[in-house]
């Protein structure tokens, strides 16, 4: 399916954001760990929220669903995999997770996903699985791949290129017989999510040690309970209406957002106030005023996900905008660095690809055919720009957009962007 973006005056009005992805995978993997019946609401109810609780249900957990309500029937810490084959889609988080889950149980599973899920790398997590006595098998560290244990207590060390290694550990390692120690042998990128991460041992009551950001002693015979909990809007989301209302020049009201989220892509409330926009924040609403902007160097490394949108902010922003320390962003859906350089540049972007980021500086855009690489963050990034570029900007592959955002081009028809889906 491809969308049609064309030129928009002004947005005005309210738009809700769903459930944070981030959240609702966390919640599902412990909701399956529990001791106990645990309700989350307000999941994500689509993509990759979606493929997190197919494969919980693979893993022998029985789950009610009403919307994007979940009531799901725990496992008491010990997955019964029912499937010794499971299809995560396109959900990265979702594969790191249940690897480590396979791995606490004697059963061989296979995961394998789409064409780009079977980009992600996953050689660091299976060898640090292997570590603790996991056996893996896999294409060269990605998907299809298998892991059988059970792993044992002991010590690993594991790259940090993406949090999702360490997030991964972190929830499994508790359920095992004795302490585990775990080092972050490189630099660690995204630290806002391990924060999330901790925010489920914290309100599960897990025990652990943490030296500094790259050391951990997770203390093994412990349990998660049952829990009930509304997960919170999806800032990651959020940034895509805010930063399309700071380029067109419009006032909007993005709701469902918590200020006090451990989410790192909040963080673009800040980004968009250094350059230029006027924010309010009531409760679980923020309202964006726009103003003149101005380019600036953003460092990305803890909000990757921010670097497709806003590289389109950098295009209508005055000066440069350097946007860097984000290496992370070349092993996401795509190459996120070289992806977004060669659409802008199709749409008359003047936008130089770095080793680390992106180097964009204020562009007049015109519309044109853009691919979206079947990335969602791409794909509503590259709409937003036609929002603001002369003529048609037609972008391939818009129906990925749900892997995170259902009902985008909806909910963005509706506060007024011109956008058309054929």
């Amino acid at each position: 399916m491809k969308l049609a973006s064309g030129f928009t005056k002004k947005l005005e009005g309210t738009i809700i954001v769903p459930g944070s992805k981030s959240h609702t995978i966390r919640a599902a993997v412990i909701a399956m760990l529990a001791d106990g019946d645990s309700t989350i609401r307000n999941a994500l109810n689509s993509g990759d929220g979606l493929s997190a609780l197919s494969a919980i249900k693979a893993a022998g957990a029985r789950v009610e669903e009403k919307d994007t309500e979940w009531k799901v029937h725990g496992l008491g810490g010990k997955p019964k995999f029912k499937a010794s084959k499971i299809d995560v889609g396109n959900s990265g988080t979702t594969l790191r997770f249940m690897a480590s889950m396979a791995a606490i149980q004697e059963k061989e599973i296979t995961f394998d996903g789409d064409g780009s899920l079977r980009t992600r790398q996953m050689g660091p997590l299976l060898k640090s699985l292997e570590i603790l006595g996991a056996k893996t098998k896999s294409m060269n560290g990605f998907a299809p791949l298998s892991v059988k244990g059970p792993i044992t207590p002991g010590s690993t060390s594991v790259s940090g290129k993406t949090s999702q290694y360490i997030s991964s550990l972190l929830l499994a390692c508790p359920l095992l017989e004795g302490d585990t120690k775990i080092t972050i042998y490189d630099q660690l990128n995204e630290q806002p999510y391990v924060d999330v991460t901790l925010e489920w041992l914290d309100e599960q009551g897990i025990r652990y040690k943490r030296e500094g950001i790259k050391n951990f002693t997770v203390y093994g015979k412990q349990s998660y309970k049952s829990f009930s909990k509304m997960i919170p809007g999806d800032w990651s989301s959020a940034a895509f209406p805010l930063c399309a209302a700071a380029i067109t020049g419009s006032e909007i009201t993005v709701s469902g957002v918590d200020i006090n989220d451990s989410q790192g892509d909040k963080e673009i409330i800040e980004i968009l106030k250094k350059m230029g926009c006027k924010i309010n924040i009531s409760g679980m609403d923020v309202s964006i005023k726009a103003g003149n902007l101005k380019g600036r160097e953003i460092d990305l490394n803890s909000t990757p996900d921010l670097l497709p949108i806003l590289s389109i902010v950098g295009c209508f922003a005055s000066g440069k905008t350097v946007l860097k320390n984000v290496p992370q962003a070349r092993i996401k859906e795509t190459d996120r660095i070289a992806v977004m350089c060669s659409e802008l540049k199709k749409m008359g972007a003047s936008i130089t690809e770095l080793e680390d980021g992106l180097l964009i500086e204020r562009s007049s855009l015109h519309g044109a055919n853009v691919d979206g690489y079947k990335d969602h963050r791409v794909i509503m990034s590259l709409a937003c720009a036609g929002m603001c570029a002369s003529g048609i900007t037609e972008i391939k592959d818009a129906e990925h957009i749900s892997v995170t955002f259902p009902y985008f081009v909806e909910k963005m028809k509706k506060i007024g962007a011109n956008f058309n889906e054929n």
